[in-house]
């Protein structure tokens, strides 16, 4: 009778389920906080730009400067967070961020002057390293054939959260500005009490690593990336493409007010619809399309449709337009990175899992500190009245090319490594 019920039939694995209840925990959890981010990320350039003069060229300059510094700020302490959970476990790390990150909400919207908005951004950053966390505790309850799977998971978590927070947030936005923020804070307060009373610990204390001063350099961190040289390549990749969404995300509110005279709501609806697409993709094909075509295919595969997204989007001259073609970038975006983060996540050792994601994470700063401060920058100049060049899309040309590079890229890294992911 051993592995069986009393009445005959077989009991399930008790390590299975507990996975499976540890994912879902992680998965709600996801879902709650970026809820919060959806309420509020959407409506800050709005607020920059209430803060000034209220012309889209102003509100886009200034905008690049406040969104470099937060980007930085989590640039820099991106592995550290990574490094600590490794140290004291991923459930304790992720409810300090969340209650950092509910605190800074309160304050941006209490944000007096651009210097204060500022300050409070910077510290927003430090708190923002929640996906760092998530990652490394996906990674704790994977096995290699369900990874992608897993991390599929998360994003359709992020897909889902973002679909009620923009919705939210536009109606409340439209309201009152500085609403959408009060509403994010309370928000990731009760993520933080529904943590504290379900989430469990991903990582036993037999797992866990020393904390070494140098697994909190960020810089170390990226350059312990180059110890996987076949990867390179593919990491260029992705740092490049994720440099352009990263750009493409911080203007997309002031660039629909410029090119279709879009407003908050109308802005929001669309980034719900991102939200939409998202979930739908990450939620229910990443694990079919990887199974089928596998992670190196399913990764060019995802670069090639941002590549003809960015491009179409950049032409495109009626809002209802970008609709089809954000599913279309949805739909490559998130079929390829899911993919991507599992062939990374394969290289290290169960114990080192937040480090990777750390580092990871590093990368995705680095494209959160170039990209919007870059597309900011070029919003700002061609929203100007006398543009070098009248080409309100010229972002979004730069992000075609850079998929571009990044589909070759790929093509190569993967003819030098083993063809058994064909």
């Amino acid at each position: 009778m051993d592995g069986q019920h009393p009445d005959g039939g077989k009991s399930a694995d008790p390590k299975a389920e507990a996975k499976t209840g540890a994912l879902t925990f992680i998965l709600i959890t996801v879902t709650l906080n970026m809820m919060g981010v959806g309420l509020a990320w959407p409506i800050l350039p709005k607020l920059v730009q209430e803060m000034g003069n209220g012309s889209v060229s102003q509100a886009a300059a200034v905008y690049a400067i406040i969104g470099s510094i937060f980007a930085i700020s989590q640039f820099l302490f991106s592995p550290l967070i990574g490094s600590l959970s490794d140290r004291f476990g991923r459930r304790p790390v992720m409810l300090v961020c969340l209650a950092g990150l509910g605190a800074d909400y309160v304050l941006t919207a209490f944000a007096p002057t651009f210097f204060w908005l500022a300050v409070v951004r910077f510290f927003g950053g430090i708190f923002a390293a929640t996906i760092t966390t998530a990652n490394a505790y996906a990674a704790d309850i994977s096995t290699p054939e369900n990874r992608a799977r897993n991390f599929g998971l998360i994003g359709a978590a992020f897909g889902a959260g973002f679909i009620l927070g923009p919705l939210i947030g536009g109606w409340l936005g439209a309201i009152n500005i500085h609403y959408p923020f009060y509403a994010a804070g309370v928000l990731t307060l009760v993520n933080v009490i529904f943590g504290y009373f379900t989430l469990p610990e991903s990582l036993p204390g037999e797992r866990r690593r020393q904390l070494v001063a140098k697994d909190a350099n960020p810089f170390v961190a990226l350059t312990r990336l180059g110890s996987f040289p076949a990867l390179t390549p593919l990491l260029i990749g992705l740092l490049i493409t994720a440099t352009a969404q990263r750009g493409l995300e911080s203007v997309w509110v002031l660039y629909t007010d410029f090119r279709f005279g879009w407003g908050i709501r109308e802005a929001a609806w669309s980034l719900a619809f991102v939200g939409v697409a998202y979930f739908v993709v990450q939620g229910f094909l990443v694990g079919p399309v990887v199974k089928s075509l596998g992670e190196w295919r399913t990764v060019i595969f995802g670069f090639m449709l941002g590549c003809l997204a960015f491009l179409a989007t950049a032409i495109a001259e009626q809002g209802w337009m970008v609709y089809p073609l954000v599913a279309l970038y949805a739909l490559g975006n998130g079929l390829g990175v899911p993919a991507l983060t599992a062939i990374c996540s394969k290289t290290v050792e169960t114990d080192r899992q937040g480090q990777l994601q750390g580092a990871l994470q590093s990368i995705n700063a680095v494209a959160v500190i170039v990209g919007p401060f870059s597309a900011s920058l070029l919003l700002a100049h061609v929203s100007s009245q006398n543009p070098l060049f009248n080409l309100p899309g010229a972002w979004f040309v730069l992000g075609a090319l850079a998929s571009a590079i990044a589909t070759v890229l790929a093509v190569g890294a993967n003819k030098r490594l083993s063809a058994n992911s064909w």
